[in-house]
């Protein structure tokens, strides 16, 4: 599109200068006349009118810091008034733009300068690009005037059809600054000033798009803050009202866990987690779930001991002595708590309290058959030493999270059982006492013995980390006690972070001290029994415990007195039986029945299970402390051609292959044992293990089977009193095994007097209570020559005829 201007004759006219304000043509503004610059300007334009020439004239100029613009615009005043606040004032309309030229003389104060008025021309007709252009512009305008609210104006400017008109009436525009209206004043060419106006009214409404949008999102955030404010008013006032109801105190049930964890005393990076999740929940609102489970966990936090810990007691002497009084035996632990305690005394002495960030816990894995005391000993223990008992219960836990806690992010999440144990105690150093850690599985959920590694491990656990909590807890200084009753069942990681303490049962002389301090004056009390109304003989307790009950620990012995006392009580509620009573061994039988452990060795000889050839007794060690067992041989009929090996019994397969190698051993050496082993060859071997539903395995019946078979081939008795243990090899060699102190346990309990075992564990009878050496005749022995010597009665009948 072409267009031109066409300059016309010069123009000489007064000058109207405007501060900081631009007067475009077509636009009609009020002058204040108090200004001395423009009451100069109309008075010279008035003066130099001609009568019937028309109205004065005057060239409004913009004036920014006292430099005139270069274009100015030619104007008209209208009219001569006061304005609306009373002041003089005149209007003046813009007419067309002029070029200001040099200055000149002329009427009055005011300064005249010689302008050429700028014409504008455009072709005919418009092109398209131009009418899209100003449909743009007046879309953009009436966009903007509708937001303002200036309907009567969107007419008006849809009534302009001049470009260059069109693009002076954005003069109008309160946004466009002075700069701006320069810069559309000095462009003479309408259609490039209406693109420029077009621009600037496009990126004003986009700003004004955004302003608003973010005036839209504050007002939204203020209202919502304004609106839950009011309704933490009247929720604080409804509390308020309940409280009074109630009867409660102002200070009830208060929410500010900021001056609750200021207030408490905890360590230095606890306080940091705790502060900062105050502040979450500062600006969490009430009906949050998160609220809820950090006020949970702020809870748990601040009722953790973190700082509590209990004073030992270091008077050694009189911990043994508490530890002796609440216990009879179990020597092994008193003695590992008795040092313990030395120990922690000599450090406190010196000021080793804590070295190197761990303090002097102790972790001691009890192992040993049920009933034998575990479980109440650490009990014992914290009264011992002085210390909070806390008891954690492990039998059947599956799942980690038992252990390390829940993550918070979880419905319902809860610390894990250590951190919970630590809370109840009230303080960082209790005896913590982990229940049956052998019964402890696992499964989808993870492994809990995996878990408690890192509790149980002295170099790791002052920086125990809780998945709940996710704050360091210092283990160190916790007296960590595990109880279990098979060894085996103990993962090696595990047991490897703990020392092992055996409890391998008590002694017959045990159970009557345990049951006449201990079991006895209990189960008086729980019958309703005064102490002196019933009295059990030491005779009648040893009965008790040798004739009714065969374990390692005392449960079963407890529950007998208990179901005596109960007896006698009921006797005497009708009337047969007079108090106080005296329970003597023979009425024993009147008041529970019959003994169901007789000793082999008070049994009629002929019903004695030895009392035929090819039956010899054993020890064993099961999941209940040691058993005795019988092994059975017997050899099948040469005519019924079933020569070979069969075992019976439910036998694992090292006790198969002992069976296999004791009966190599007498094939191989038979002559020399002048034993009749000729015939093994055509008829079959059966050896039988009685009580065939319990599964049995090991290599230490190898000795008790080459015993059996050498008494069937032979026809010698096996002594009724000797019971034997060991391994065997082809060459006849007894080997080593283990639980000898068991196994001599359940010997002098099965009334055997003579128990064999290798010689390499001669070393292990330092374990066996002396009491129990006293009553037994043990015989190490190396070879199993040796061991037929000693178990193998006198032969009756000759060899031959015997086999």
């Amino acid at each position: 599109m072409a267009s031109e201007s066409m300059a016309s004759a010069p123009l000489t006219l007064p000058v109207l200068p405007l501060d900081d304000e631009v007067v475009l043509p077509g636009m009609v503004v009020p002058l204040d006349l108090s200004d001395n610059d423009v009451r100069a300007a109309v008075e010279a334009a008035q003066a130099a009118a001609r009568p019937g020439g028309g109205k004065p004239r005057v060239l409004l100029v913009p004036r920014v810091d006292g430099t005139y613009a270069g274009t100015g615009v030619l104007g008209t005043v209208e009219q001569v008034g006061r304005l609306s606040d009373g002041d003089p004032g005149a209007l003046v309309r813009g007419r067309g733009r002029v070029r200001i030229g040099a200055g000149t003389t002329g009427p009055g104060a005011a300064l005249w300068v010689e302008g050429t008025a700028v014409e504008e021309t455009l072709p005919d007709p418009l092109p398209g690009s131009v009418t899209e252009l100003v449909k743009e512009y007046k879309a953009l305008a009436t966009t903007w005037l509708k937001k303002r609210g200036a309907w009567q104006v969107v007419d008006r400017v849809q009534q302009i059809d001049g470009v260059g008109a069109l693009a002076d009436n954005s003069g109008y525009s309160p946004f466009l600054t002075v700069a701006q209206r320069i810069e559309l004043l000095e462009t003479a060419d309408p259609v490039a000033r209406l693109r420029l106006a077009t621009a600037q009214l496009r990126e004003h409404l986009a700003e004004q798009d955004v302003a608003e949008t973010i005036a839209k999102d504050v007002q939204e955030g203020v209202d919502k803050q304004q609106r839950e404010f009011l309704l933490r008013r009247q929720l604080e006032a409804v509390r308020k009202e309940l409280r009074e109801l109630n009867g409660e105190t102002e200070g009830d049930g208060s929410d500010d866990y900021r001056a609750r964890v200021e207030a408490a005393d905890l360590p230095g990076k606890v306080r940091e987690a705790a502060l900062k999740e105050v502040e979450k929940l500062e600006r969490s609102s009430d009906q949050s779930p998160e609220g809820s489970w950090i006020r949970t966990w702020l809870d748990t936090v601040l009722e953790l001991p973190w700082n509590e810990r209990t004073e030992d007691r270091y008077d050694i002497r009189g911990a043994r002595a508490v530890l002796d009084a609440e216990h009879a035996g179990l020597d092994d632990v008193k003695e590992r708590i008795t040092e313990y305690l030395a120990v922690r005394k000599r450090r406190a002495d010196r000021g080793l309290g804590v070295v190197g960030g761990r303090r002097g816990g102790a972790v001691l894995a009890l192992v040993g058959p049920p009933g034998v005391g575990k479980t109440s000993l650490g009990e014992s223990v914290a009264h011992a030493m002085g210390r909070e008992f806390v008891r954690v219960a492990l039998g059947g836990v599956r799942d980690e999270a038992e252990i390390r806690g829940h993550r918070r992010t979880y419905v319902g999440a809860l610390p894990g059982r250590i951190v919970r144990a630590i809370k109840e105690a009230g303080s960082m150093n209790p005896v913590v006492l982990l229940d049956e850690i052998d019964k402890v599985g696992s499964d989808f959920r993870g492994d809990p013995a995996a878990a408690l590694l890192e509790v149980l491990d002295p170099a790791q656990n002052h920086t125990f980390r809780d998945h709940y909590l996710e704050v360091e807890l210092d283990l160190s200084d916790v007296v960590f006690l595990a109880t279990a009753n098979v060894l085996e069942s103990i993962p090696e990681a595990l047991l490897d972070r703990m020392e092992l303490v055996r409890l391998d049962g008590y002694t017959e002389d045990e159970k009557v001290v345990i049951a006449r301090d201990h079991l006895l004056p209990r189960q008086l009390e729980r019958a309703g029994l005064e102490p002196g109304e019933v009295v059990l003989e030491e005779a009648s307790l040893r009965k008790l415990a040798g004739e009714y009950t065969r374990e390692a620990g005392v449960r079963t012995l407890e529950r007998s007195i208990s179901r005596l006392l109960r007896k006698v009580a009921a006797q005497h509620e009708l009337g047969d039986r007079e108090l106080p009573f005296t329970v003597r061994p023979e009425d024993l039988r009147e008041l529970i029945g019959r003994p169901h452990h007789v000793p082999e060795s008070a049994q009629d000889p002929a019903e004695r299970r030895t009392s035929v050839p090819g039956v010899a007794t054993g020890l064993a060690v099961t999941g209940a402390g040691g058993d005795v067992l019988f092994v059975e041989a017997s050899l099948a009929d040469p005519e019924t051609g079933a020569a070979g090996l069969t075992l019976t019994g439910q036998l694992g397969d090292v006790m198969k292959e002992s069976a296999q190698i004791a009966l190599s051993f007498l094939r191989s050496h038979g002559a020399e044992l002048e034993l009749p082993v000729t015939g093994l060859k055509d008829r079959g071997v059966h050896i039988h293990f009685p009580a065939g539903a319990v599964p049995k395995d090991g290599p230490s019946a190898g000795v008790t089977m080459t015993t059996a078979l050498a008494s069937l081939l032979s026809g010698r008795l096996v002594r009724t009193d000797v019971a034997m243990t060991g391994e065997v090899s082809l060459t006849g060699r007894v080997l080593p095994i283990g639980g000898v102190k068991q196994k001599l346990l359940v010997a002098h309990r099965a009334g055997i007097t003579t128990v064999v075992i290798p010689k390499r564990n001669e070393a292990d009878l330092d374990d066996v209570p002396a009491e129990i050496l006293e009553k037994l005749e043990v015989h190490p022995v190396t070879d199993v020559r040796q061991v037929l010597e000693i178990a193998l009665t006198p032969a009756e009948v000759p060899v031959g005829v015997a086999a």
